[in-house]
């Protein structure tokens, strides 16, 4: 068995030096690694590095060969499936050039600050409410739109608050969800052959051939846009429009139903005398209650435009190299005390190497690298494959990272994934967002929550409700049932409680307009009514009307 345990590590050739082999225990091998006996364990004599004790019996069948390479652009030697096809790779080159050239959109502090955060929501202390456009316009970059989407999820949040009693962290989809993956690259329209429209930062949503084909600078749109809707939310979020003492004062004209709208001034209520009742003790200040943290997400779909922003995080970069030369130090003093010789020479020899199997998952030059457009960044159901390059992306930044997670996702490949995303499995890092249908939830959900639970690996579960509703009406207009949708998430509660899991929060396609896109809700809306205000770019979303009444009925789940 230790021979047949030694030719599997010299049968996997690799042209770089330090690639690793490692097994599903995480446990690492060098690629010339030389085994001896020691009772039930496996001796690892390591080339270029000291001792390490592994129990090779459970597996010996497992090893693979994982090549660890951290960079922005390493993505490029994998498979970028759902990638504009430009026309004019010089002028992409410019584009990306400038935009990297340009400020972060945020900072790595306040990425950071998202992963202790989302910490706190993995060790149920809060909830994650995500939402917004299921792709944004370039025209809705305005004062009016902005408000109202940010003030939308506040108000749900107020909600989600009252009916869990923990706090919320508010993730929107907003300054920078510009791009969507499509089903198919081209469509025809009247007759005529044209690329799909992709998002605005790809091309133009008018059926015309020459606006759909893919243009470079409208990354660079995408990206100042972005800036522009980023920078307003945070003064809206630190002044009193925020204040959640406002909220009582806010206009819920678009609740028609007298009965919806009392029911969400009785919560409000409820909610702000609780806050005054804490100011009165001392519990709250005016700073505390004042303002909001509020942070933005986006789908990483077009892998050149996130090469661009991503950055080098100066903080963990320093924290990094410090722990390298502690681990050098700790190696020779260990290697010294044993008096091997021979390993002294080799730890010597290349000190990066015997720092690298401790150290998984960690840069090979110690750099940390962030994406600055977005706090948090989704990998797509279309593009998540294992040895895929948005995968491959997304595994070398720090940022907080979501999978979306479909009914054609197989437990063992999803546990794959999140090992490969978060070899470190730190609390915090991932977050599964499940869009399984509600017909396949009590069957799909329970093989994916054992599997995860059985790995023993600390990932947020989030419900998005919305996607796996999507119809088409006899007219072609794309349209999702507001019952069905809350039949998604009441499905998806009460089977994360069978199975001694925890619900971390909700991911919604929602509006804070009074759009008619979806069916049902309080205003009772039919597919005759969609044409009235159907605006969305893309997917149906939820309504102003409808996200607060779902709020409404998650905070009853939460109870």
């Amino acid at each position: 068995m230790l021979m047949d345990v030694h030719m599997q590590c010299h049968a996997m050739p690799c042209k770089r030096k330090q690639c690793m082999q490692w097994n599903d225990s995480l446990h690492l091998l060098p690629h010339h690694a030389c085994v001896k006996t020691l009772g039930n364990f496996v001796y690892v004599c390591m080339f270029k590095m000291y001792a390490r004790y592994i129990n090779m019996s459970e597996h010996a069948n497992s090893v693979r060969c994982v090549c660890e390479s951290r960079k922005p652009d390493s993505w490029r030697s994998k498979e970028a499936k759902q990638q504009p096809k430009y026309p004019c790779l010089k002028s992409l080159g410019t584009s990306c050039s400038t935009i990297r050239s340009m400020p972060p959109l945020v900072d790595a502090l306040e990425v950071r600050r998202l992963r202790e955060l989302l910490k706190k929501v993995n060790e149920g202390q809060m909830l994650i409410l995500q939402g917004g456009d299921c792709a944004e316009r370039f025209s809705d970059c305005t004062e009016a739109i902005i408000q109202v989407k940010l003030k939308i999820l506040l108000q749900m949040s107020l909600v989600l608050i009252w009916g869990s009693r923990k706090p919320v962290v508010r993730i929107g989809r907003i300054a920078g969800q510009y791009g969507k993956p499509r089903s198919k690259p081209t469509e025809q329209v009247d007759g005529v052959e044209m690329s799909s429209f992709k998002g605005d930062n790809v091309n133009c949503l008018d059926a015309d051939v020459k606006k759909r084909t893919p243009d470079p600078d409208r990354l660079l749109q995408g990206y100042f846009r972005s800036a522009v809707t980023l920078n307003y939310i945070r003064a809206l979020t630190r002044g009193g429009f925020a204040d959640l003492h406002n909220a009582s004062h806010w206009d819920l004209g678009f609740i028609k139903d007298e009965q919806l709208r009392k029911k969400y001034e009785d919560i409000a209520e409820r909610l702000l005398s609780s806050l005054e009742f804490l100011r009165v003790c001392g519990g709250a200040d005016a700073s505390s209650t004042n303002g909001i943290e509020f942070f933005t997400s986006h789908e990483g779909l077009v892998l050149d435009y996130e090469e661009a922003l991503t950055r080098i995080d100066s903080a963990v970069s320093e924290q990094r190299e410090k722990k390298k030369q502690d681990q050098e130090k700790q190696g020779e003093f260990k290697a010294k005390k044993e008096g091997d010789k021979a390993k002294n020479d080799n730890l010597k020899e290349d000190k990066t190497t015997s720092n690298k199997t401790e150290t998984v998952g960690e840069e090979d030059d110690a750099q940390a690298y962030y994406n600055s457009g977005a706090h948090f960044l989704w990998i797509g159901n279309r593009t998540r494959q294992l040895d895929g390059a948005h995968v491959e992306y997304f595994r070398g930044i720090i940022n907080p990272i979501g999978i979306k997670v479909g009914p054609s996702m197989p437990p063992v490949e999803l546990v794959e994934l999140i090992k490969k995303l978060d070899p470190l499995n730190e609390a915090g890092k991932v977050t599964l967002i499940t869009r399984l249908g509600y017909k396949n939830v009590e069957a799909k959900l329970p093989p994916l929550i054992r599997a995860v639970q059985k790995a023993g690996l600390k990932v947020n579960w989030i419900c998005d409700p919305c996607h796996g509703q999507t119809r088409a009406t006899k007219e072609g207009l794309k349209t999702r049932d507001f019952s069905e949708i809350l039949l998604e998430l009441q499905h998806t509660a009460k089977t994360h409680m069978k199975c001694n899991n925890r619900l971390h929060g909700v991911h919604f396609e929602m509006t804070g307009e009074d759009v008619t896109e979806c069916v049902g809700g309080p205003q009772q809306l039919l597919d005759e009514h969609l044409k009235a205000r159907y605006t969305s770019a893309c997917d149906p979303r939820l309504n102003y009307a409808q996200s607060m009444e779902m709020s409404f009925r998650l905070a009853k789940l939460l109870e």
